[in-house]
């Protein structure tokens, strides 16, 4: 969620709240203010009424009865106050002038009002005659017979609220919708002003995102704004910029330097490096025949004499090999880019095989199942694939006593994959993310094993030019396996049909 929609949600949100309870606040006191003067009103009128209410005897055939009458009841003619006597014992009742010329009968008590009303000496509620509101107020009449006092009857005041009723109603709607219209109003308003206040944000953020695209760390948030918040942030990201730039530039001029070190480094030091092994092998040969034509007086001197050139010649050649990986990797660094084209991959990887009978080893070496390389065509270069193979074959050996070294192919969707498989000593499974890094080599094999660290390293560069992968699976003392994942050429029939249609024209 963006920070405007929260910013508008919480403006909402608390001017929804704010709205609401003052809605409902000034509803409830103009409510109760309204009712309240209607009920002290009823109330004094009935009370006055109340006090002339007379009980009259009646003789008839079923004996004496009584009936309560209103007296003065002519005086509220053309009131909007009506009033009625419910005589409980014979149902009688007595109304005032205003009630009887409407034709309208005040609803009679159910025992729970009854109840409710001789516990409170009076009761007021709000009821419908005949559709229309009225307030109504009732208070018992008690009747004395003897010891003993009990409700006879019940005194009961009326008073139009229609009129109110009405206005409150109306009032509810007027305050609802305007309510809703003022939430909506503000939402609309607190969006376009969270927009307003955030867009120099949104052009940090399209700025600093231009910036990071380009990779241009000279490029500048350009700002024109007010010296508040956004402005401090924007003027702290620029100076942040700046010295960022300077650190960069240096770094880069550095890494240049190193780079352009140690590609020239390597190419001085080839042409020494094969000097002296070209000197050494030929004073070797001039010490072995001058051993064989010697009276054997001087044997010990040359023993010792081709011992030491041997391992003259052995650093010489470890030499050789370090300043051409160091030379690879500098070019790499410098961003040389392998030359591609369409190639098969079967006629590289068993010349690969071939080839890797000759290596020194003490394991067999197994050429496996080559069938998926069949009409299997890369993009990419002959020499640099076969120089990625050979690393992890020779690694292979290195690092494997006893056992064997396999060499076999699989196909996975739209990739080939050459798997190198050996029962060498393996790795901890901490170790594979390093094993990829210049100069590493897994401590077991630290002194036991002759190399530079670098041939994974250089593997990984030509793995990643070819736009591949590479699969480690290994476990310790029990061996590793290595898949190198390269993607196929889409349309690898129809190169597997222009190439055999170029070599039936060559012939």
């Amino acid at each position: 969620m963006s920070i405007r929609l929260r910013l508008t949600l919480w403006y909402t949100g608390i001017l929804s709240v704010t709205v609401l309870l003052f809605g409902f606040g000034l509803y409830g006191l103009l409510y109760y203010n309204n009712y309240d003067y209607y009920k002290e009103e009823l109330q004094k009128q009935a009370d006055s009424v109340y006090s002339r209410i007379q009980s009259v005897v009646r003789i008839t055939s079923g004996g004496i009865s009584w009936d309560f009458v209103l007296q003065g009841r002519d005086l509220l003619r053309g009131s909007n106050t009506f009033f009625q006597v419910d005589n409980f014992e014979n149902g009688n009742q007595d109304k005032s002038t205003n009630l009887k010329e409407l034709n309208l009968t005040i609803p009679p008590l159910s025992e729970k009002q009854k109840q409710q009303m001789v516990e409170d000496t009076y009761l007021i509620r709000k009821t419908k005659i005949e559709n229309l509101d009225f307030l109504v107020y009732s208070r018992p009449i008690m009747v004395q017979k003897g010891n003993q006092s009990y409700m006879g009857g019940s005194f009961q005041a009326a008073v139009y609220i229609e009129s109110s009723e009405k206005m409150f109603s109306l009032l509810r709607i007027v305050l609802m919708a305007a309510s809703l219209v003022t939430i909506m109003l503000a939402a609309s308003v607190g969006w376009f002003l969270a927009r307003k206040a955030l867009q120099p944000i949104e052009q940090v953020i399209i700025a600093a995102d231009q910036i990071e695209k380009g990779a241009d760390l000279g490029n500048r948030i350009n700002y024109d704004g007010p010296e508040d918040e956004i402005g401090r942030l924007t003027n702290t990201i620029n100076g942040m910029l700046g010295r960022l730039q300077t650190t960069y530039s240096e770094l880069e001029e550095a890494y240049r330097r190193q780079r352009r070190f140690v590609s020239d480094a390597s190419h001085e030091l080839r042409t020494p490096l094969t000097t002296i092994r070209g000197n050494v092998d030929l004073l070797e040969k001039m010490w072995k025949q001058t051993a064989a034509i010697g009276d054997g007086k001087n044997n010990g001197q040359l023993e010792i004499s081709l011992e030491a050139m041997h391992d003259i010649a052995g650093e010489a050649e470890r030499m050789s090999r370090l300043v051409n990986d160091l030379l690879a990797l500098a070019r790499a660094d410098a961003g040389f880019q392998i030359e591609k084209s369409e190639i098969e991959l079967k006629p590289i990887v068993e010349q690969v095989i071939r080839r890797a009978q000759l290596l020194p080893r003490s394991v067999e070496w197994v050429a496996g199942d080559l069938s998926a390389l069949e009409g299997a065509y890369v993009k990419g270069s002959r020499d640099y694939l076969q120089q990625l193979i050979f690393i992890f074959v020779e690694n292979a050996f290195k690092y494997t006593e006893k056992g064997y070294v396999k060499l076999d192919a699989l196909r996975m969707n739209d990739q080939i994959g050459i798997r190198i498989e050996d029962t060498g000593i393996g790795m901890d499974k901490e170790e594979i993310p390093l094993i990829f890094e210049r100069f590493y080599r897994a401590d077991p094999s630290r002194g036991k094993t002759s190399g530079t660290g670098l041939g994974l390293s250089i593997a990984k560069w030509i793995i990643d030019e070819h736009y591949g992968s590479i699969e480690v699976k290994t476990r310790k003392e029990e061996g590793s396996i290595f898949i190198i994942w390269l993607p196929l050429l889409p349309d690898s029939t129809s190169i597997v049909n222009r190439h055999s249609i170029q070599e039936g024209n060559q012939v």
